[in-house]
């Protein structure tokens, strides 16, 4: 709903032992900007796997 919780929910991923993978489905209605905060913000609070899923529908 917001960047704080968000950001929450990254950090207590990041925190576990043994990290799932952070799924992350881009929707072609919002900016790049966005998604690359996003992915910013996991990479800054110690997320180490993340996945792009989804990416099929920005190939035409």
């Amino acid at each position: 709903p917001d960047r704080a919780t968000l950001e929450n929910k990254l950090s207590q991923v990041a925190a576990l032992p043994d990290q799932p993978e952070v799924h992350l489905r881009p929707n072609k209605l919002v900016s790049y900007k966005v998604v690359a905060m996003v992915m910013a913000s996991a990479q800054r609070l110690g997320v180490t796997k993340i996945g792009l899923v989804g990416n099929e529908q920005f190939m035409q």
